[in-house]
């Protein structure tokens, strides 16, 4: 014969159980980090991209311990990126509902429909920015007139030339914006297309693959 109270006492430790896993995984993924998939080749060869989280494409963790105290008003980053930080983020054409559920959703990556990317740290407020054609065919991307130093990209050879509706410069980075670029200049949707991007649309920095386990390896951005 069932025991009433003892079947009652295991569904509530259950049910507590279930709880304080959701809760503790909410709690991780709106302030400590949370894991993305890669879903094109723009990063390339840094990052590998296949559509789906169970597609072959890699695995990232994207950290959140660097945004603000009060995260849940402002949403912003305490420490500035650097130059070189692969970020994710909210491109600016990109419109973010306001109320309480996408907020939520933002927040924690849990059914997020906000088309996100991810881009790699180029030119920094206050920059001088120009992207140039080589003579010999290559495109470098120069920062206060100094070709900048890029090892990461796929190949200088592989760009998408640029035209007169692009933001190629020369141009001063406004305050409190970032010009991204992907490292697969080929095939990448970027600042190139539609401008810098704010400091408050940026959700995290990219620090980690963990999958597929041949390419586990933390993202150096010391660049």
């Amino acid at each position: 014969m069932i025991d009433k109270e003892k079947l009652k006492a295991g569904l509530k430790e259950t049910w507590d159980t279930i709880l304080f896993v959701v809760i503790a995984l909410i709690i991780i993924r709106f302030f400590i980090a949370e894991p993305r998939y890669i879903p094109s080749g723009s990063m390339l060869p840094t990052l590998i991209g296949k559509p789906g989280f169970f597609g072959n494409g890699d695995r990232i963790v994207v950290e959140k311990l660097s945004k603000y105290p009060n995260i849940i008003r402002t949403h912003h980053f305490e420490s500035t990126p650097k130059r070189g930080d692969i970020m994710i983020f909210y491109p600016p054409f990109v419109k973010l509902e306001t109320n309480p559920i996408a907020v939520f959703s933002r927040l924690t990556g849990f059914f997020c429909k906000d088309i996100a990317y991810i881009k790699r740290v180029i030119g920094l407020p206050g920059d001088k920015l120009e992207i140039k054609a080589e003579p010999n065919g290559a495109h470098k991307v120069y920062i206060n007139d100094k070709p900048l130093k890029e090892d990461y990209i796929l190949s200088e050879f592989d760009y998408t030339p640029c035209k007169p509706n692009m933001h190629c410069g020369p141009l001063i980075i406004p305050e409190g914006q970032y010009f991204m670029m992907g490292d697969n200049r080929g095939n990448s949707l970027d600042s190139r297309y539609w401008g810098t991007v704010s400091k408050e649309r940026f959700i995290g920095r990219a620090i980690f693959i963990f999958y597929p386990f041949n390419r586990i390896k933390i993202l150096n951005t010391d660049n």
